[in-house]
């Protein structure tokens, strides 16, 4: 069974910075893709950045040149280093693992940001 656990989440003031991990359990971490999304109150999940299993990322234009998607395959664990944060990038942060066969979220966490 394929388990994501989330953490990093937290209240921090705009500007400030945060880093997200997501460790995986269950799978051969090197062989998926690995994603965060996020979700604010009342609007739909979004696709924040995704990294392959051969090291490309993707941004949405909204977090490029804040934020950074990294992985570590020895540690089973995908990161997102959160820079010069701002209160629209509040919501719950969710990790997404995928490949061929199979996809699967975290629980997620909230990250909020105050102005």
């Amino acid at each position: 069974q394929v388990q994501l656990v989330e953490s990093g989440g937290g209240l921090v003031q705009a500007g400030g910075s945060l880093r997200l991990s997501c460790a995986a359990s269950g799978t051969i971490f090197s062989s998926n893709a690995m994603a965060w999304y996020r979700q604010a109150p009342g609007k739909q999940r979004e696709l924040v950045a995704a990294i392959t299993s051969g090291y490309r990322t993707n941004y949405a234009d909204s977090v490029k040149g804040r934020f950074s998607i990294s992985r570590d395959n020895a540690k089973n664990t995908v990161y997102l280093q959160m820079n010069s944060l701002k209160p629209e990038d509040t919501g719950v942060y969710y990790c997404y693992l995928s490949n061929r066969e199979y996809r699967y979220w975290g629980q997620g966490t909230q990250v909020t940001v105050s102005s």
